[in-house]
């Protein structure tokens, strides 16, 4: 992956993905389905500009809904835990200007 902003797409924002941030600084994001940990790592430290200890991966599937009666399925997309390094600030998420 070349782009940064192709490798790492958006932060999960969930429930139990902010009493994850908030508890133990990991981090989680929507990444490009073949991204691996280096590139993912990589991608995080120049956009946020931290220093990231390790990352965790897992591949999502994507489900099967229906509109009426055709049957469609969601993409399939990659899920990134992203822990900073002990001493590194804090990624702020919902920056205002």
């Amino acid at each position: 992956m070349k782009n940064v902003y192709q490798t790492v797409r958006q932060p999960v924002l969930t429930e139990k993905s902010t009493i994850l941030r908030e508890e133990t600084g990991v981090y989680c994001f929507k990444a490009h389905l073949n991204a691996n940990k280096i590139e993912i790592a990589r991608a995080v430290e120049e956009l946020f500009d931290v220093k990231v200890a390790d990352v965790r991966t897992c591949k999502v599937r994507g489900k099967n809904k229906r509109m009426g009666r055709f049957l469609g399925k969601r993409p399939n997309w990659k899920k990134a835990w992203v822990r900073l390094a002990p001493g590194s600030k804090e990624i702020d998420l919902f920056e205002t200007n």
